[in-house]
């Protein structure tokens, strides 16, 4: 059990639980996408579920929006960066305050927007191909059949 009383998990455990490999978690560790998770030396690394769904939720990026890693990086900056504002915004009380915190978060939504909107495209572009091979297909067999 963690310290707030959450279960505890090591890293094998994870890993079969968000259909990973160790070597995946640790990596997205390394590039800040998971956080560090501190060990005493000759310790194990200890996560929770929170870990496990996170690992899930970036996975899910990755293969929905076709992302490298660097992407990813910059997804989950963007998404980090916006939950701090949104944390300012709870405690803001002045509408001039507000209004800065609304001019921080459009970048980061409009960085998000691009990304999916590029993939969106290539999808777009990727889809018209394979109509256009569907067409000639059906064409081809129409000719054939005569």
């Amino acid at each position: 059990m963690s310290a707030t009383g959450e279960r505890t998990l090591r890293i094998g455990e994870v890993a079969e639980l968000a259909g990973v490999t160790t070597r995946t978690i640790r990596y997205y560790e390394e590039r800040g996408l998971l956080g560090r998770h501190a060990r005493e030396k000759g310790s194990h690394r200890v996560y929770t579920e929170a870990d496990v769904v996170r690992i899930q939720e970036l996975i899910r990026l990755r293969d929905l929006l076709g992302l490298s890693l660097d992407e990813l990086v910059g997804i989950v900056e963007a998404e980090e960066a916006r939950a701090v504002l949104r944390n300012q915004w709870e405690e803001s009380a002045t509408d001039a305050e507000r209004l800065r915190i609304v001019e921080e978060s459009i970048p980061h939504v409009e960085r998000q927007l691009e990304l999916v909107r590029l993939r969106r495209d290539r999808l777009d572009e990727f889809a018209g191909e394979l109509g256009a091979k569907l067409k000639r297909l059906k064409s081809r067999r129409r000719e054939l059949s005569q």
